[in-house]
């Protein structure tokens, strides 16, 4: 569940069946086992191919017919490059599949998010974690894993075919490599460290562009371009310089692993030669040992290629693990199917019923909260509109994310038809309540995609219905595509205006129970205003609304009007009342509307409701 304090509790997260890159790699350990042993099998085939070279040479000394050794060479060649092709194909196809899967993971996990952990993330940093360094896992989990193991094993094959032929020209063939092998160990847990700093610089890197072209008119207008590329190109600069730290590791790994087999080599030529001629040794024994050699060459330099690819990986499965361990939303008491409750509230029940409510925000884990909501009481009916108004930071849209559940409350109660609704499933707490935000958001695709969103099986006759009520039957209809034209990012191809009523016609076509308009009317001009103002009270007469207002004549005939300060609420009560009673609501009502009190026969245009109904 939600913390009950208004946040994910830390262990909410882990506990509901959280994933990991381990547990997801898990789910693929056949196929990955299937490619390392086709592996095993092809590093068998290499290591008899010396032995089959040295019984060739022996045949050809003894004056043998050498067609039976030739054969079995050929087919150990096959054999090895057979196995070699299909490891290669397995281990790939399982690291496509564990991308594949993580990528799930992740993108399941983010959309489910508490909200409050999710804003804590650089979102720029979101994206190179889900596209990027998942990559870098297929790298770390399939390929430099099955590198590692099947190197490993050519490498102690060889080893102990070598000690078999040989001891002590073995013994001096280690001396070399294993100076060699501890300096590339020691090079290899550096680049780890350096790996790691890299992904951190790339996704702060990445996490600055984003912000600055999601504000893009914003820096154009402020002039800011120069001050921007500045910025984001000194965190280039530091991505680069890591990211140079990490070719330095790479460049040295190899080297380092390949000074030591090229002494190595130098140094059993020498000696081998030496005993071959005091006759100690045989010439066949010498090329089957320096065969050997040759053969553990590529393999070392494989295995410390799979040591720093691993590294970097592991830093990769590291930022993709953390992203992965996001706190979750509570999806409510098991058990229930959503589909199966009602699709309205019980009409002799609030609609929304705010119980001494307190919340506030925690920008990080150890800093105290900051206090938006103090005490909030006051009821929404079933029917009818109700405006709240405010001064900026008052809590208005605060106390919209509460009723949908975005956060949990820190004190008191917000219900919903009569019931808390920390005690309902989440997905029926968002099936009954519509939300329209404030800066109206839109999505890439079609009109009709936007439109049923949230209600993707609706027909044909409810989109028009929908379309209707919000004023967009006229701006569709001269579209060139009508409903299937295609919108950009953010819903560009509409006007600010028009994408505020194709938001309010998604909820509409939603049916809820409670629709929350946040600033509804932003982007209307007085002509739209109007317009919507009847739609409010079609809409209104089957459902609850409530809308925040900053224009006081949007919602001048409420049936009833919260007035919000400073996270309080100051009074209740409808637009002639709280005009003669309430100084604050005067004073903005009065700003935009020009207007005194309004005689006390006056009756507004939908039933009133009075002051004590909300208490």
């Amino acid at each position: 569940m939600l913390g009950h304090r208004g946040e994910a509790s830390p262990g909410a997260g882990a506990a509901k069946g959280a994933g990991s890159v381990a547990s997801v790699s898990r789910h693929h350990s056949r196929l990955l086992l299937t490619g390392v042993l086709l592996g095993l099998l092809g590093v068998a085939a290499s290591l008899a191919q010396p032995r089959a070279i040295g019984e060739l040479i022996e045949a050809a000394g003894r004056g043998t017919p050498m067609a039976g050794p030739a054969a079995t060479l050929v087919g150990l060649f096959c054999a090895g490059a057979l196995f070699s092709a299909l490891q290669a194909y397995t281990i790939g196809r399982a690291g496509e599949d564990i991308v594949l899967d993580v990528r799930r993971l992740l993108v399941g996990r983010l959309l489910r998010a508490d909200l409050t952990a999710f804003a804590r993330q650089p979102q720029g940093d979101i994206l190179t974690r889900t596209v990027t360094d998942t990559s870098l896992v297929r790298i770390a989990l399939s390929q430099s894993l099955a590198q590692l193991i099947v190197s490993g094993a050519t490498v102690v094959g060889g080893v102990v075919l070598m000690f078999l032929i040989d001891f002590w020209l073995m013994v001096i063939t280690l001396s070399c490599l294993g100076t060699a092998s501890i300096v590339s160990v020691v090079l290899a847990r550096r680049l780890r460290r350096v790996a790691l700093e890299n992904r951190d610089d790339t996704g702060a890197f990445a996490a600055d562009v984003q912000r600055v072209l999601s504000a893009l008119p914003t820096v154009k207008a402020s002039r800011a371009e120069s001050r921007e590329a500045a910025r984001i190109g000194e965190l280039a600069e530091r991505t680069r310089r890591s990211g140079v730290r990490v070719s330095a590791y790479n460049a040295l790994l190899m080297p380092s692993m390949n000074v030591g087999t090229q002494g190595a080599l130098a140094v059993v030529v020498g000696v081998g030669m030496s005993w071959v001629a005091r006759g100690e040794m045989d010439m066949a024994s010498l090329t089957t040992f320096i065969m050997y050699l040759f053969q553990l060459v590529s393999p070392l330099v494989m295995f410390f290629m799979g040591v720093g690819q691993f590294v970097q990986g592991r830093a990769a499965v590291q930022r993709v693990d953390e992203l992965a361990r996001l706190p979750q939303e509570d999806p409510g008491p098991p058990g229930t199917v959503p589909s199966a409750l009602p699709a309205r509230l019980p009409p002799d029940e609030p609609a929304v019923e705010f119980r001494d409510v307190r919340f506030g925000y925690r920008r990080g884990r150890e800093a105290e909260r900051t206090q938006v909501l103090d005490g909030v009481s006051f009821r929404v009916p079933a029917r009818g509109l109700t405006a709240v108004v405010g001064p900026s930071g008052a809590g208005k849209t605060t106390m919209f994310q509460l009723i949908e559940r975005f956060h949990a409350a820190d004190g008191g109660q917000v219900r919903l038809g009569g019931r808390d609704i920390g005690a309902l499933p989440l997905d029926t707490v968002r099936t009954l309540v519509g939300y329209v935000q404030q800066d109206s958001a839109a999505l890439r695709g079609t009109i009709r995609e936007n439109l049923t969103y949230a209600s993707p099986d609706a027909d044909d006759a409810a989109i028009r219905e929908a379309v209707e009520l919000a004023g967009l039957t006229s701006v569709i209809a001269r579209l060139p595509r009508g409903l299937d034209t295609e919108l950009g990012d953010q819903g560009s191809g509409l006007s600010g205006g028009q994408r505020q009523r194709l938001c309010i016609a998604r909820t509409l076509l939603q049916r809820p129970a409670v629709m929350l308009l946040d600033e509804a009317t932003s982007n209307l001009d007085s002509d739209s205003e109007r317009d919507f103002r009847a739609v409010l009270r079609q809409v209104s007469r089957r459902c609850a609304v409530i809308a925040i207002a900053h224009r006081i004549s949007t919602v001048i005939d409420a049936d009833g009007i919260v007035v919000l300060e400073e996270g309080r609420v100051r009074a209740v009560g409808v637009h002639h009342e709280l005009m003669e009673h309430d100084q604050l609501y005067r004073r903005l009502a009065g700003s935009q509307l020009n207007a005194g009190p309004r005689p006390a026969g006056h009756t507004p245009r939908l039933r009133p409701v009075t002051s004590e109904e909300y208490r």
